[in-house]
């Protein structure tokens, strides 16, 4: 069994994370934020960010029974936006879990999904999907930024 406090914790610690890898960011040349990197489902640094929080922003959505499935690609053209963007995000994942009930949580059930699709998930386990899904694209965002001549320290879960 999932518990909302856990959830809460892993969510905070990836997005202590996504913050420094955003700052870390910073650095980049701002053109090179936007320059389309081969081998990437997401081309760029920036693209990549839009895509990982839009994610977490979609299913977040989804647990509340809504589709927040709209472009925001130009809405999220610098890194201030952005990480305006993924503090709000944040913010409203953690509402959503300290306002979890255990049952509820571990409970699988029908779900609306964009395309008019159906399907049964467990909530906890959306949640986690969040922030492994969030991992993935750091993982591929530092990769990038070795690319650019930006190498950047090591941006897992943080344990202290």
């Amino acid at each position: 069994m999932y518990t909302a406090d856990a959830l809460l914790d892993l969510h905070e610690r990836a997005h202590q994370s996504l913050q420094g890898l955003i700052a870390h960011c910073r650095q980049v040349a701002a053109g090179d934020l936007e320059r389309q990197l081969a081998g990437f489902g997401y081309p760029s640094v920036r693209l990549q960010f839009v895509h990982v929080i839009g994610a977490e922003e979609y299913w977040i959505g989804v647990l509340e029974g809504r589709i927040d499935a709209d472009d925001k690609d130009a809405l999220y053209t610098t890194l201030d936006a952005i990480e305006g963007w993924r503090a709000a995000v944040s913010g409203a994942t953690g509402r959503w879990l300290r306002a979890a009930m255990p049952g509820p949580l571990n409970t699988a059930r029908a779900m609306q999904l964009w395309g008019g699709r159906e399907q049964v998930l467990m909530p906890a386990r959306v949640v986690l999907r969040t922030v492994t899904h969030l991992f993935h694209h750091q993982g591929q965002v530092v990769a990038m930024c070795r690319l650019l001549g930006v190498p950047a320290p090591g941006f897992d879960l943080p344990i202290a």
